[in-house]
């Protein structure tokens, strides 16, 4: 279209418009040509060449199917040369469309075929990867029963027996279903006291069949004095009974281990020393221990026996300070362990030992309790009986 130029005659100029053969809408002289698209591609053999030269090498250099799924997003997405390029042919003359849908098309096309190509090989290879990966050699023997592990508490116990036995004791065993007369009375417990209540003991129906199931191992001590007389050094170990609620550190039923030794000239120095070589035997190192004064039916002298935190810096010596954050000692330094003391005459009278000649000392830890501070367990993947929880100790604790 020509425009602005005078005819020879000095008439106004005239709108040139096409042939017959391309007539279309003659567009005014004073029109604005339209903002080019900022989207738009120059639409030409050199710049889409380019395009698909640097799709084909990004096809070619990629490693992984990941890999290619960005070069497909790069170079064929809605954002690539070569996707702009064909928006942009809506806006071309009509006489220039057809060459360059015709370039376009069968740009991409060629890219879209690389990508198929190079996906299936891509695709094989990482299959072929990950079967030889996964190989099977299915001629080798199995074992089509999985083994589980031995339950820590099992391994404590035996650790916890083997002490005694190295320093001269013998392990005692008795029946967990009792009569109250081996379970409290015998133990000179009040017909009063609180541990007989329904709120801490389960007995055995019929309400009037004088059974129970233990609430400690202490029975066992009784029954052995009635059966060996004295001098006596023996460790109950075994499950007791109580009705407690089941929570991260109780549960109605769990393991105790109690001591008892009676012979002649034995003090409370004896009952300490085999504390504190107990300890160390468990424990590790050279634990620090102390014992405060409390009561217990079966004992007098009673105390509950402390164990120095061997989690925080307490542990260093009683010049240490507690970690006020140590959740092991709460912050107090000091781990509580059991109860103990000098037998009381009245149990030694109950299982037919002479007090006047027999002196003796016991004491109780919950083994659980032990296995919770020393190696941070919780009360309910002790009693769950996951098999993951055994395997993770091993063999040894």
């Amino acid at each position: 279209m020509v425009r602005g130029a005078a005819g020879p005659t000095g008439d106004p100029p005239r709108r040139a418009t096409r042939t017959s053969a391309h007539r279309t809408k003659a567009i005014p002289v004073s029109e604005t040509p339209p903002s080019p698209d900022p989207a738009a591609v120059t639409i030409d053999e050199p710049t889409i060449g380019a395009a698909v030269d640097a799709a084909l090498a990004a096809i070619a250099s990629a490693g992984s199917t990941a890999e290619l799924k960005q070069v497909r997003i790069d170079h064929v997405g809605d954002a690539s040369v070569l996707s702009r390029a064909n928006a942009s042919i809506r806006d071309l003359p009509k006489d220039q469309k057809a060459f360059a849908g015709k370039l376009v098309g069968q740009s991409k096309g060629r890219v879209q075929q690389a990508l198929a190509a190079r996906q299936a090989e891509l695709a094989e290879a990482e299959e072929e990867a990950a079967l030889a990966r996964e190989t099977v050699d299915v001629t080798v023997p199995v074992d089509r029963r999985p083994r589980g592990a031995r339950h820590p508490m099992r391994t404590l116990q035996d650790r916890i027996e083997d002490f005694f036995v190295g320093i001269g004791w013998e392990i005692a065993e008795g029946p967990e279903l009792e009569t109250g007369w081996f379970n409290f009375d015998a133990l000179n417990a009040d017909p009063n006291h609180p541990s007989r209540s329904l709120q801490d003991t389960l007995y055995v129906a019929p309400e009037d069949s004088g059974l129970l199931l233990r609430t400690q191992t202490s029975p066992v001590q009784i029954r052995a004095m009635l059966e060996r007389g004295a001098p006596l050094y023996i460790a109950c170990p075994g499950t007791v009974y109580r009705a407690d609620e089941f929570d991260a550190t109780h549960s109605p039923m769990f393991n105790q281990v109690e001591g008892l030794a009676i012979d002649t000239d034995l003090t409370m120095a004896n009952l300490v020393g085999t504390l504190d070589a107990f300890a160390a035997a468990i424990f590790g190192g050279r634990p620090i221990t102390r014992l405060r004064p409390n009561h217990f039916p079966f004992t007098e002298p009673s105390a509950e026996m402390d164990f120095r935190c061997f989690n925080c810096e307490a542990r260093l010596g009683l010049d240490h300070d507690a970690d006020p954050a140590c959740r092991v000692c709460g912050g107090t330094g000091w781990i509580e362990m059991g109860g103990c003391g000098m037998v009381h005459p009245n149990v030694l009278r109950s299982a037919g030992v002479d007090p006047e000649e027999y002196q003796g000392f016991a004491f109780g830890l919950g083994i659980e309790r032990i296995l919770m501070l020393r190696n941070g367990a919780d009360m309910r993947d002790i009693v769950e009986g996951d098999v993951r929880f055994s395997q993770h100790y091993g063999t040894e604790i």
